[in-house]
């Protein structure tokens, strides 16, 4: 006994070396980093590199300098991650975009590409007293840049624009250039510039080129073919190209991730954005490999030169200033050359100003001590750089994004094909099997009469050993209900089907029946485990685009006096806003109530249009109010009422961080009182999901807090000028 703990302690002695602990170790931190970073809205890429700095042989030393640098362990995986990143970014890119604004795209892209590097040099030559070749290095990483902000215009539903269209096209060409520059300087450490180093580059390159672009498509396109429904073998196929090409890529002498993103670029148009093979190239990369590597750059960072002298941090002040302002000169350039607005200038700095995948790969390159090229300096400065331009481009581009959007409702109306609802089918979704009525009553009423196929009921159970039984009992239920009401007109469909939990077989289903909303119980009750990790709510609004209704309904419908509505500010703004407003004015219309709306004049005026187009007669009443704190200063509480709350989910245009809160104090506020919480949908075209799990929402803690205490001090004084008015 006295030799097993001995043996236990022995295996815990920092740093740890046992390779399955140290794996363990690292897989723990990918599990719960983003779950703990997620509350305080950090990005994904910071907290991992975070925990690398901890748990790293410059911080607690968990994982010690000979274990990270082992060939067989982190290093291979880190490596592996580092391909992965590179040919993600080939194989997301958009061609379509690129080829429609070609022109435009040229010339940001030379823009974006010439003046970091023009001006980025002589600043790292003769401020940061680089060496030449570490200077082209360090200015060709000013030069690229990441779409981390994409996500937000895409849920903006802005993905289309010009001025989006243009940067991801720019985005291509710099990326491009720039890992040509790091091919050249790569091949440059290993022998002089001469005429025999051009002679054999340019002959290895061409070679390379040859079988990428001639030989790969080809042997491709002949195996996607005749292996279609073995996904597990494309998947292997499609790897073994990757590592190949890298391969190939060192053979012609350049750097191993120009091979991959090499790989990528070619696979791009075999294999479909939206296909299962996608899907799994996406998940494995982003669970695994990629926060490996994001881990290890954490290791390399060594914080405490940030304690040993200034230069140090003046290094990563100059990196970090300089990779902000060189962006804005870019798409300054951009906007005086195509007479573009301001809005649209604001937009494209905002996409082009993060750096994060490609220039980690840069730097660590450069970092690599085979080479030398670069110090700990500029890597601790990099890592600093990333953080802060990740920061400001989420907030630069949401701000525009607003704007922007503001702008075409302004300059726009509605009209005959805006108004028109898709399929308009709702699924309404429901475990219990028992006491589900009044929610299909509901879903009936918000359903347009015109529609034939209007409404689907659906059951979704664990995959489990109850699995038959439940099923069984639950198409019993079903056929009980579509019985009941069988003499509505509507004809109501019925699943029961099983998954692997609620949250994924809704959002399945509600793809297989092209759904618009749906419907489903809402339960009051939650306990602290949930509000940590997340509740059923929160996993279904993230793997779910839809819009959703929250149902929390136990009156009959008979017994509702009035509609309240709650609407945050730029809700008329969200694409799917027609969508859950032609609901809620036939629920009115079908009542015979009003509808008391507590938002903006821009959302009640966009809130009539919608009911108007659609030839609904109903009557509606604004309230103004600022913000959505103000509702519980004019509400007139009455149990008879209705509460409809429109929140937002997190990055959308009209998201606020108090409205999370906000849905709580409703409940707390109106616990007699039936409510409804609409959480529109979102029309994403995920051009760049391989950037996923870097977030796109600011690290807006201390904003945060900041606009709360200012807006309860402000609420305050209005309660204090209401106590003044009824006395």
């Amino acid at each position: 006994m006295d030799y097993f703990f001995e043996h236990l302690l022995s295996e815990f002695q920092l740093p740890l070396r046992n390779p399955v602990l140290v794996f363990s170790l690292l897989l723990f931190i990918i599990l719960l980093s983003p779950i703990l970073l997620r509350r305080a809205q950090i990005p994904a890429i910071i907290g991992l590199i975070i925990s690398g700095v901890i748990i790293g042989p410059h911080g607690l030393r968990l994982i010690g300098e000979r274990t990270m640098e082992s060939e067989g362990s982190i290093k291979l995986f880190s490596t592996i991650g580092l391909l992965y990143i590179m040919f993600m970014a080939g194989l997301e890119l958009e061609m379509n975009q690129f080829k429609k604004y070609l022109n435009k795209s040229l010339s940001f892209g030379f823009f974006t590409f010439a003046i970091p590097i023009a001006l980025g040099y002589p600043l790292c030559l003769y401020v940061l007293h680089l060496s030449p070749m570490a200077s082209l290095l360090t200015a060709s990483m000013f030069a690229t840049h990441t779409l981390v902000a994409y996500p937000i215009v895409s849920k903006y539903g802005l993905s289309k624009h010009s001025s989006v269209a243009i940067t991801v096209g720019g985005t291509i060409l710099t990326d491009t250039a720039v890992l040509i520059i790091l091919a050249i300087i790569s091949s440059a450490t290993h022998g002089s510039l001469d005429f025999a180093f051009w002679v054999r580059l340019v002959t290895s390159l061409t070679i390379f080129s040859l079988i990428m672009f001639l030989i790969i498509p080809k042997v491709a396109k002949w195996f996607f073919s005749k292996l279609d429904s073995e996904k597990s073998s494309q998947y292997i196929f499609v790897l073994s190209v990757v590592f190949f090409a890298a391969f190939l890529a060192e053979v012609a002498g350049v750097e191993h991730i120009i091979g991959a993103f090499v790989a990528g670029l070619v696979l791009n148009r075999l294999i479909p954005h939206n296909s299962i093979l996608m899907n799994r190239i996406e998940f494995i990369g982003n669970s695994l490999f990629i926060p490996f590597f994001l881990i290890f750059v954490g290791m390399v960072v060594d914080y405490k030169v940030f304690f040993q002298g200034t230069w140090p941090l003046v290094i990563a002040g100059i990196l970090t200033a300089f990779a902000i302002f060189s962006k804005w000169l870019a798409a300054l350039a951009t906007q005086l050359m195509f007479g573009m607005s301001k809005i649209e200038r604001q937009i494209i700095f905002g996409l082009s100003t993060s750096h994060a995948a490609a220039t980690l790969a840069i730097i660590m390159v450069g970092y690599d001590e085979g080479r030398g090229i670069l110090d700990i300096n500029i890597v601790n400065g990099t890592v600093l750089l990333i953080l802060f331009t990740c920061m400001t481009a989420s907030f630069v581009t949401e701000n525009a994004g607003k704007k922007l959007l503001i702008q075409i409702s302004e300059n726009s109306d509605l009209d005959h094909n805006e108004t028109k609802l898709r399929n308009k089918h709702i699924m309404v979704s429901m475990n219990e099997l028992q006491g589900n009525e009044s929610l299909i009553e509901f879903a009936l009423l918000v359903s347009d009469p015109k529609v034939i196929n209007p409404l689907s009921v659906v059951s979704v159970y664990p995959d489990n050993d109850k699995a038959e039984l439940m099923i069984r009992k639950s198409r019993k239920s079903l056929e009980d209900i579509v019985k009941h009401f069988s003499g509505h007109e509507a004809k109501i469909n019925t699943i029961a089907t099983i998954d692997h939990n609620l949250s994924s077989g809704i959002a399945r289903v509600s793809k297989e029946l092209v759904t618009d909303i749906i419907i489903l119980n809402d339960s009051r009750q939650m306990s602290l485990i949930k509000r940590i990790v997340g509740d059923d709510r929160d996993h279904l609004l993230d793997v779910c685009n839809k819009t959703i209704f929250f149902c929390q309904l136990d009156k009959p419908a008979v017994s509702y006096d009035k509609i309240v509505l709650v609407t945050p500010p730029l809700s008329e703004l969200e694409p799917t806003f027609n969508l859950w407003a032609e609901r809620i004015i036939r629920l009115g219309k079908e009542l015979s109530i009003n509808v008391e709306l507590y938002g903006t004049s821009a959302t009640f005026e966009r809130f009539q249009k919608v009911g108007v187009a659609n030839k609904l007669d109903f009557s509606a009443k604004l309230i103004e109010i600022e913000t959505t704190e103000d509702f519980f200063l004019l509400y007139t509480k009455s149990i008879h009422n209705i509460v409809v709350f429109c929140s937002s989910r997190i990055g959308s245009v009209s998201y606020e961080p108090l409205i999370e809160s906000f849905a709580q104090k409703i409940e707390k506020a109106c616990p007699n009182n039936d409510t409804i919480f609409i959480y529109p949908g979102i029309e994403a075209e995920n051009y760049y999901s391989s950037y996923q799990d870097i977030s796109a929402n600011p690290i807006s803690a201390g904003v945060e807090t900041f606009q709360k205490i200012t807006r309860e001090v402000g609420n305050i004084f209005k309660k204090s000028d209401v106590e003044n008015e009824e006395k």
